[in-house]
C-alpha cells in the first residue's frame, strides 16, 4: 500500500531563524549593490562617463543613468512576480539575487569613457538596467518569505526584517567607500572632497567586484528554503493564476492603485535622505550652486549616524504596527514626514548640530514609514497574485517616487540658488498624496493570508474575488 501523500500542513517547515536570515541578507545584498551605485553615481561617475559637460550636468546625467533602473523595476516585478506567483517563492529569489550580483559585478570591471566613448556609457545604462530589473522582482518575494511564514500577530514585526537590508546595506556599502577612500586619500593640496587619482582609476571597482562574495552567501542561505505552507495549500487548491498580471488589474487594480501611493512618501524620503543629501553635503559653499561643504568622509560619517536610527526604527515601527494596525501608524508617520519637510531650513540653518539632527530625523521617519511596507502590501492581495501585486505596487511607487527623486531635487536646489527649501516642499507634497491615500485605504492587520478566508470588517480580503479555479486557473 502505498503512503499517503504530505498535505501542506505537513510540508517541511522553515525555522524562524531561517526565514528571517533569508529575508534579511537578500535585501542586505540588493540595497548594498544599488548603495555602491548611488554613492559613486555622485563621487566618481560623473567624471568617469559623462566627463565633456559641466559639474552639474554631468551630475545630472549620471542620476539620468541612477533613475533609469527604476524603469526596468517594474518589468522585474511582472516577470519575477509572474515566476513567483506561478512557480514559487524560492527558486523566484535566487534568480532576482543572482542577476543582481552578475550585474553589479560587472560594472566593476567595465571601461570608463576614456577607455572606450560612448560604448562605456552605453553598458553603465545596461547593466544599471538589469540591476533595477533584479531588484523588480527581490523585495516582493523577501517581503513574501518573511510575511508568509510569519505568525499572524507577528506579521509586520516579520515583515520589517527584509526592511532591514536598507539600512544595513547603506552601512556596508559606504563603509566600505570610507576605508577605500581612506587608503587612497587624495594627495596633499588637493580637494579632500574628491577622490584620488587611484580612487577614480581602480578603488571605486571595489565594491562592486566585492558584491560577488556577499551574494554567493546569500545564494547558500536561500538555497536551504522551502516553500511557505500558504503558497503549498494555494497549489493544492489549484487557485495558482496562469496570468497573474491580468488578474491583478482585473480584480484587485484599486489595490494597486492605493499600494502604489502609500509607497510614494517613502521613495521620495528614502532617495532624498541617502542619494540627494550626499551630494548637498558636499558641495562647496563657495559652488555655482553651494551646498554644506563638508568632506566626503565626515558627511557620509554623519549619514551613517542617522542610518542607524532608520534600522532601529524600522524594527520599532514592526510591533506598533501590529499593536495599532499599519494604517493608524503610517497615518501619523505620514504627517510627520510632511512636517518635517517644511522645517528643513531652519533646522539645516543650525549648523553642524542641525544638520545632523536633519539626518537623524529623516532616517528616523524613513524606519517609520519603510518597516510597515512589509507587510501592509503583501496583505492588500492574495497569494495567488500576491507576489505580483505587491511587486508591482513597490516598484510603480519607484518610478512616481525614487527614479524622478534625485533629479528634481538638484534641479530644485539649483533653483533655489542653492537652498533646500525647495526640496523639502516636494517631499511635503508627496506625503500629502501619501496621507490621501492612507485615508481612502482600509486596515489590513487583520487580513487572513490564505486563499479563501475573508477576514471580518475589511474591504480588502486576501481572497474575496478568487472563484473555484482548475489547477491552473485563467
Amino acid at each position: 500500500m502505498s503512503a499517503p501523500a504530505t498535505s501542506p500542513a505537513q510540508a517541511p517547515a522553515n525555522s524562524r531563524s531561517r526565514v528571517l536570515v533569508a529575508s534579511l541578507i537578500g535585501t542586505t545584498i540588493e540595497f548594498y549593490d544599488f548603495y555602491i551605485y548611488a554613492t559613486a553615481a555622485v563621487l566618481v561617475f560623473p567624471s568617469l562617463f559623462f566627463p565633456n559637460s559641466d559639474p552639474t550636468t554631468a551630475l545630472l546625467s549620471s542620476f539620468a543613468v541612477f533613475g533609469a533602473a527604476m524603469v526596468a523595476r517594474p518589468i522585474g516585478a511582472v516577470v519575477f512576480g509572474h515566476l513567483g506567483d506561478r512557480l514559487g517563492r524560492k527558486g523566484t529569489l535566487v534568480a532576482s539575487l543572482l542577476t543582481m550580483g552578475i550585474a553589479t559585478f560587472l560594472i566593476g570591471v567595465l571601461p570608463t569613457y576614456a577607455q572606450a566613448g560612448w560604448i562605456a556609457t552605453a553598458l553603465l545604462v545596461l547593466m544599471r538596467l538589469a540591476q533595477g530589473f533584479a531588484l523588480g522582482g527581490e523585495w516582493s518575494g523577501a517581503a513574501l518569505v518573511a510575511t508568509e511564514n510569519a505568525p499572524k500577530n507577528k506579521r509586520a514585526l516579520y515583515g520589517t526584517f527584509p526592511q532591514l537590508g536598507a539600512p544595513l546595506g547603506f552601512i556596508i556599502a559606504n563603509g566600505l567607500f570610507l576605508i577605500i577612500g581612506a587608503l587612497l586619500p587624495s594627495a596633499a593640496g588637493a580637494d579632500p572632497s574628491q577622490p584620488s587619482e587611484a580612487f577614480l582609476s581602480w578603488g571605486w571597482r571595489i565594491p562592486f567586484l566585492f558584491s560577488a562574495v556577499m551574494v554567493a552567501i546569500g545564494l547558500w542561505v536561500r538555497m536551504r528554503l522551502v516553500e511557505a505552507p500558504v503558497f503549498a495549500k494555494t497549489q493544492e487548491a489549484g487557485l495558482v493564476r496562469k496570468l497573474p498580471l491580468a488578474t491583478v488589474f482585473r480584480n484587485h487594480w484599486r489595490q494597486l492603485v492605493l499600494g502604489t501611493f502609500f509607497m510614494l512618501a517613502t521613495y521620495v524620503l528614502f532617495y532624498l535622505m541617502t542619494t540627494f543629501s550626499l551630494s548637498y553635503g558636499r558641495t562647496a559653499t563657495d559652488a555655482a550652486v553651494p551646498g554644506l561643504g563638508y568632506s566626503y568622509t565626515t558627511f557620509v560619517l554623519m549619514m551613517i549616524f542617522g542610518v542607524l536610527f532608520f534600522a532601529v526604527f524600522t524594527l520599532v515601527s514592526g510591533p506598533l504596527a501590529d499593536k495599532y494596525g499599519r494604517r493608524a501608524t503610517l497615518i501619523w508617520v505620514t504627517a510627520a514626514i510632511l512636517v518635517f519637510g517644511l522645517v528643513w531650513v531652519p533646522l539645516i540653518g543650525m549648523g553642524t548640530l542641525g544638520v545632523v539632527l536633519w539626518l537623524v530625523l529623516g532616517f528616523t521617519l524613513m524606519g517609520m514609514t519603510f518597516g510597515p511596507m512589509g507587510a501592509l502590501l503583501p496583505e492588500l492581495f492574495p497569494t495567488s497574485v500576491r507576489y505580483t501585486g505587491s511587486g508591482i505596487s513597490y516598484n510603480v511607487s519607484s518610478i512616481l517616487g525614487a527614479a524622478v527623486a534625485p533629479f528634481i531635487a538638484v534641479a530644485l536646489w539649483e533653483a533655489a540658488d542653492g537652498s533646500p527649501w525647495l526640496v523639502g516642499v516636494y517631499l511635503s507634497s508627496m506625503a500629502l498624496l501619501t496621507l490621501i491615500s492612507l485615508i481612502v485605504g482600509k486596515e489590513t492587520k487583520d487580513i487572513a493570508l490564505d486563499e479563501g478566508e475573508t477576514p471580518a470588517g475589511s474591504g480588502t480580503a486576501a481572497g474575496r474575488d478568487e472563484a473555484p479555479a482548475s489547477p491552473v486557473a485563467p
